[in-house]
């Protein structure tokens, strides 16, 4: 595909000629779906096929015990994401949405962290929330409808899901303003904020002017694109003329493309990009070029919109499988390892599904408490008055 320096706005009055240099439809397509390896710019560490291989800017020295924490974290993850869909479907929560094929987007960005770096989810990030040390259950009453979250933000440095495409990016670049404001960046000590969002919220205002923000203000941000190739039904050549990662140029900061199914990639990428806003030399968009390889949520079908063998072709770059037979080949892990990962697993999968089915309903009046730091009376009357009506119905003491 022509890059974006070849292409040209034909003058008003310039003619049909003037219009040879734009790309067709298909090159903007080839660009945008490069399904086969993400494009010339993307960053690889870790081949599908499992080898490992350099980059001349992104590389990273990791050990066996890091790379099998890696393996572990993904596989954990993924049991938990499996689990948890499944709970879905028995009618055990409202709804659920997967994030099966990007775990090494998640876990790479989120174990390049430091522990005084914020994170602002969306509502898919279950691997970052792993990460900080956010339990799983933790997450089951957001998709069961009792509560928004039951972890402390300031603590755990992750901040609620946010339902509302692309709104956690005005959020992201308010906290990584006040970063820059209160004096936490400018060495290699400093705070930095990190921003997950999907392809389809770059369509949205609210991430646009996050960027925008962002730039201005030289906000320690990190905007990490989770380019999973379907916003819900509709795919990326049908929102972006050019690449994602490309749009940071127009905002006067970097943008870079990695492989979203190599961890070590994704690892070495995002940990690059929070040390440079640390530093002061923020903001920097990472597209994490992966693949859902289930629904957008559990309400979706996705066959719908997309054929099996798009989905067969990525199952053959599996985050995890890549990670399992490159510690295989390396003599890093043996059987007994990978057994007592995935052993750990199935404990894991059974502590959510007892804790899920054993989840008491709340009372009403939890819909009303943490509005609000203080006593609002006009709060307390509208919660009386609810009280009031539901105790008209059977049960409705509750």
């Amino acid at each position: 595909m022509s890059s974006p320096e070849q292409w040209t706005r034909p003058e008003p009055d310039a003619g049909p000629a003037a219009t040879a240099a734009r790309p067709t439809a298909e090159q903007v397509i080839a660009g945008l779906r490069a399904t086969d390896e993400g494009g010339a710019d993307l960053v690889q560490l870790l081949t599908p096929e499992g080898e490992r291989v350099q980059h001349p800017d992104f590389d990273i020295d990791v050990t066996a015990e890091e790379l099998r924490g890696l393996y572990r974290d993904m596989v954990l993850v993924r049991r938990v994401d499996r689990e948890a869909n499944a709970l879905q479907r028995k009618g055990q929560l409202g709804i659920w949405v997967p994030l099966l094929g990007q775990e090494a987007a998640q876990i790479g960005a989120g174990r390049a962290m430091r522990p005084t770096d914020m994170a602002f989810p969306s509502y898919r990030e279950h691997g970052i929330a792993w990460c900080r040390g956010i339990p799983p259950t933790d997450l089951l009453g957001i998709f069961r409808g009792t509560d928004h979250g039951t972890w402390d933000p300031l603590e755990k440095r992750f901040h609620p899901y946010t339902i509302v495409i692309g709104n956690q990016v005005l959020n992201a670049a308010g906290y990584a303003m006040g970063q820059k404001f209160d004096g936490a960046v400018g060495d290699d000590d400093g705070e930095a904020t990190i921003c997950f969002f999907g392809d389809g919220a770059t369509s949205q205002g609210d991430v646009h002017e996050g960027f925008v923000w962002g730039a201005v203000y030289d906000a320690p941000l990190v905007f990490f694109c989770q380019n999973n190739q379907w916003a819900i039904s509709e795919p990326t050549e049908r929102q972006s003329r050019l690449p994602l990662y490309q749009r940071a140029r127009g905002y006067g900061f970097p943008g870079i493309r990695v492989d979203g199914n190599d961890v070590l990639a994704t690892l070495a990428v995002t940990r690059w990009a929070l040390d440079e806003c640390r530093n002061g030399n923020g903001p920097v968009l990472i597209e994490a070029f992966t693949y859902r390889m289930d629904a957008h949520t559990t309400s979706d079908d996705p066959t719908r919109y997309r054929l099996s063998d798009e989905l067969e072709m990525w199952k053959l770059k599996d985050p995890i499988e890549r990670v399992k037979v490159h510690l295989v080949k390396q003599q890093w892990a043996d059987a007994a390892y990978f057994e007592g990962v995935e052993a750990e697993a199935d404990v894991l999968a059974a502590e959510l599904r007892d804790f899920c089915v054993a989840m008491p309903e709340p009372p009403a009046q939890r819909i009303f408490s943490g509005v609000y730091a203080e006593a609002s009376p006009v709060l307390d009357a509208q919660r009386d008055e609810f009280l009031d009506y539901v105790s008209g119905f059977a049960g409705g003491e509750h």
